[in-house]
């Protein structure tokens, strides 16, 4: 195939999920030109718990972008007979399906002149001045910038060399699936059974999502089936949506930029799902991300991540770390023994 080559732009970016294009986005709003490359499925769907946080609208407003969804005043802890319960003391987050997330989020961007090809990242070069990227159909594209958004198994992070390597003890999949039930509260629920948290989120007037995460091998109509209530609820809806996984958790890089190639997203580092703050942090870092190249200081990136991250991280890795260890039946009647720390966690979570 013939190698074409197409003039240079600030940014390219690789991935058209919705870190991606919140990434492209920034980088319009900054003034920067950018050509975003992805060969995946074209609603971008994966699995996601979709699960917008009340901190996420500010960054929603920022990008200029209103997605449909259902509102989610709080979060439910449950397990057996333990319920606990926090309502957010501000607005309410939002539970949007990832496919009319991502489609408000590609329509903004290409009304602000982002090219958008469906195209597959196979490598890049840099030099001090540029970057080159190729892809699998022949293009060569330079840029002065290139960020990989392209999640969990990130190529641009592996051709980075900084992919850390995760012991196989420490890993956890996620798996999610849609049914057509009218949500019965607007109220994240996080149930915990024996070996899984199953997540139910509220997307529409008809249908919820339910996300399962837990070690390999974990089967989500088994851990249903294993949470009495939640079962009595689901009988019977019919699946709005195809069984989808992700995985295995965490994601660790040594660092999210070498030379003039940076990481946003899962691509440079992702810890668990078990927060639910994937998208909500995964904003911040592109806005950080944009904010240094506007100013051409690539090697700020690292540190604004760090600072971005750090709460996310921390507590993330606590919780992943009990619902890992013999103490795990002890999470729920914790939190429904002290409300109050609960509701400080959620609230810190929330923001």
């Amino acid at each position: 195939m013939t190698t074409q080559a197409l003039n240079t732009v600030d940014l390219t970016i690789v991935g058209a999920g919705p870190i991606g294009l919140a990434t492209a986005i920034f980088a319009a709003q900054a003034g920067l030109s950018a050509i975003v490359l992805d060969a995946g499925p074209r609603d971008g769907d994966k699995a996601c718990g979709e699960g917008l946080m009340p901190g996420t609208k500010p960054l929603l407003d920022q990008l200029g972008i209103d997605p449909p969804g259902h509102p989610l005043e709080g979060v439910v802890y449950a397990q057996g007979a333990h319920r606990v319960e926090h309502r957010f003391p501000g607005p309410a987050g939002r539970g949007v399906r990832r496919t009319a997330l991502r489609e408000a989020l590609l329509r903004k961007a290409v009304d602000l002149g982002v090219q958008v090809r469906e195209e597959k990242y196979t490598s890049l070069t840099q030099t001090k001045d540029e970057v080159c990227l190729t892809t699998e159909q022949g293009a060569t594209l330079t840029s002065r910038y290139a960020i990989g958004c392209d999640g969990l198994h990130s190529k641009v992070a592996q051709d980075m060399g900084v992919v850390k390597e995760v012991p196989r003890s420490a890993k956890r999949y996620g798996l999610r699936q849609h049914f057509f039930t009218k949500p019965w509260s607007s109220l994240i629920e996080v149930y915990y059974s024996k070996d899984a948290e199953v997540y139910i989120t509220p997307v529409s007037e008809d249908t919820v999502g339910v996300a399962v995460l837990g070690r390999k091998g974990v089967n989500l109509e088994t851990a249903v089936a294993g949470i009495p209530q939640l079962h009595t609820r689901l009988a019977g809806a019919e699946p709005a949506s195809t069984l989808r996984g992700a995985g295995p958790f965490p994601h660790r890089a040594r660092t999210q930029r070498v030379g003039r190639v940076l990481l946003v997203g899962d691509s440079g580092g992702y810890v668990d799902a078990i927060t639910g703050e994937g998208l909500r942090v995964g904003f911040a870092q592109a806005r950080a991300a944009i904010e240094a190249l506007a100013i051409d200081t690539p090697a700020g990136y690292p540190k604004a991540w760090k600072k971005v991250t750090r709460e996310f991280r921390v507590l993330t890795k606590g919780l992943v770390a009990l619902a890992s260890s013999p103490l795990r039946s002890s999470i729920v009647p914790l939190a429904h023994a002290l409300p109050g720390l609960f509701g400080v966690v959620v609230n810190r979570l929330a923001r």
